[in-house]
């Protein structure tokens, strides 16, 4: 059986992680589980306690939301450890993608039966930083100012934050000259925003990558091109399924490897959190973006 280590953000959905510990724990107790419970006091703490579990042979789990999820499973799949989620934050978009329920105990009972599936992760770099990875999804341009201002609200709680913060970070934009470079082709484009997919979601269930399939060894390239303001607004209508792929706006590619840059500095996020060396990403600097293939054992549910 699995040894498990819970490592807890408690800042996470406005504690919701902290209240899910005596539910998880009850469930884990019910089946026979091995677990430790960590607190964390940073993300940066995190993945020291991470690190530590997958020296001591235990598997990772992230208690919180899609920052702390993305984060830990780099921190595992460098020190080829096992990870886990209990979803416990305001997205919860990589534990969607991969089946994982919501549900305190349900996520842990998932946990205790330990069937495990090899995933992709995304790694980022820019010039003389070193690579990170992350899982879900690389974004810059409005998603990207978006998640700012929503990762700074205070007057709004929920998932209703994102499309919020999204109309808010549009009212304000100005196009902006991108260009996206791989072995599949390059793209040259005035507008919103690129998004390099591993996952379908981001946003809190906001299906920005319909195609996606985060074991198939490639990145999917959402390019949201340049029109009247009133365009993006009809993409934050139809994202929550998909089909703002049909807007002229918008198009779709595939690749294994990118080169990102944008003409103008601006903030570069993945998986919730602005990249701490994007923040904002000088202009016309080169962001590397690379698939991972099958980098992450993941405790799941199989065939999501």
């Amino acid at each position: 059986m699995h040894r498990l280590s819970l490592i807890v953000n408690p800042a996470a959905g406005r504690g919701r992680a902290v209240r899910a510990v005596p539910t998880v724990t009850a469930a884990l107790d019910a089946a026979g589980a091995c677990y430790e419970v960590q607190v964390s006091a940073s993300l940066r703490h995190a993945t020291e306690l991470a690190a530590r579990a997958a020296t001591d042979g235990r598997v990772i789990v992230a208690v919180g939301g899609d920052g702390m999820a993305g984060a830990l499973a780099g921190t595992a799949a460098r020190l080829r450890a096992s990870y886990g989620i209990i979803p416990a934050g305001r997205g919860n978009d990589l534990a969607r993608m991969l089946g994982i329920p919501f549900d305190p105990a349900a996520a842990a009972a998932l946990l205790a039966g330990g069937r495990t599936r090899q995933i992709d992760l995304i790694g980022v770099a820019a010039p003389g930083e070193p690579e990170v990875v992350v899982a879900g999804s690389v974004y810059v341009g409005v998603p990207s100012v978006a998640g700012e201002i929503a990762n700074g609200a205070r007057w709004l709680k929920g998932p209703l934050v994102y499309p919020v913060a999204a109309l808010r970070a549009v009212a304000s934009w100005r196009p902006a000259q991108f260009q996206v470079s791989g072995n599949a082709g390059q793209h040259d484009f005035a507008g919103y925003a690129v998004v390099v997919a591993n996952s379908a979601y981001f946003g809190a269930g906001m299906m920005v990558a319909p195609p996606a399939c985060i074991d198939d060894g490639l990145l999917d390239l959402v390019l949201m091109r340049h029109g009247p303001k009133l365009a993006f607004v009809r993409v934050l209508a139809k994202i929550k399924d998909g089909s703002h792929t049909s807007l002229a706006e918008v198009s779709l590619a595939r690749d294994n490897a990118v080169t990102l840059t944008v003409d103008r500095a601006m903030p570069v996020a993945a998986d919730g959190e602005t990249l701490p060396f994007a923040a904002p990403l000088p202009a016309g600097t080169p962001l590397r973006i690379r698939a991972l293939p099958a980098a992450l054992t993941v405790i799941a549910a199989l065939g999501s």
